[in-house]
């Protein structure tokens, strides 16, 4: 059986897409209520697995991850893109003429941002989780408190459902990484089958220094799919570069990173895996 720490509660995005990327596996489910209690459980138990969302196509990067998965060394061994679909639920009694306030995570609150703004008389207040939001009203039986969650959790925790798909944008999908202990990596993806990859870097404050590294990632045919910028905390104009690509050859991939390196103050690849 595969142990898996989320960030949220049975019901979350977090157990939907940790489920669906182990489906057909036995897995349990180690609940926290942040990321980094999801970390810290994967550097305690070198067995642990971890499952974390990094970026949203509406709500963009979740920054603060990079740098605990960065921080953390731990590898990326898969990842998995989740359809996420939001619902607006209460308790059965309750109604949009008894609802007062919204509770749901900061991000689901932003995805549902042009839904809301059509009930202003209705109190937004950020959560921990989407389906701890749900679960909340149900255990303390918060009339006149309505959640933000996936139509899953809703009938799960016994809540009416007064409106589903709110998302602003329908095309609303997380990424998310499935991380571990590097000598676990192997156990959990085959590296022949491997197609993307992620890196981060750091460079001199050199004009043309990330052209350079482009270019030479384009002339072993190595195509970028993302790249993030984040600031090195106490260095003033200095970044770290934390990219992403895919490829058709492992050896070319391999060249590649060689080729880069002299270039970079410092080079680590965060994992190797197939791309979802």
């Amino acid at each position: 059986m595969k142990r898996i720490a989320i960030q949220g509660i049975i019901g979350s995005f977090h157990d939907m897409a940790a489920h669906l990327y182990f489906e057909g596996e036995q897995i349990q489910l180690v609940c926290c209520a942040t990321f980094e209690e999801v970390f810290e459980h994967m550097k305690q138990d070198p067995t642990m697995i971890g499952m974390t969302a990094i970026e949203n196509t509406i709500a963009g990067s979740l920054l603060h991850n990079y740098e605990l998965l960065r921080s953390s060394g731990a590898t990326v061994v898969g990842e998995y893109k989740l359809h996420i679909s939001h619902c607006i639920c209460c308790l059965p009694d309750d109604s949009w003429d008894t609802i007062t306030e919204v509770h749901s995570h900061p991000v689901a609150l932003m995805q549902c941002r042009q839904f809301l703004a059509q009930h202003p008389n209705i109190k937004n207040v950020e959560g921990e989780d989407t389906a701890g939001s749900a679960k909340d009203i149900k255990e303390h039986q918060h009339h006149g408190w309505a959640a933000i969650c996936s139509a899953e959790a809703a009938k799960l925790y016994g809540l009416k459902i007064l409106e589903d798909h709110i998302e602003d944008n329908k095309h609303n999908f997380t990424r998310f990484l499935v991380t571990c202990q590097p000598q676990k990596a192997d156990f959990l993806r085959p590296l022949e089958k491997a197609n993307k990859a992620s890196l981060v870097f750091s460079l001199p404050h050199e004009e043309g220094s990330l052209s350079q590294v482009l270019s030479i990632l384009s002339f072993y045919k190595i195509n970028l799919t993302k790249i993030q910028s984040l600031p090195v905390i106490g260095h003033e104009w200095e970044y770290l570069f934390y990219v992403d690509v895919t490829y058709n050859s492992l050896t070319r991939y391999r060249q590649a990173v060689d080729a880069i390196m002299p270039l970079t103050k410092e080079l680590t690849v965060l994992g190797e895996y197939r791309e979802n």
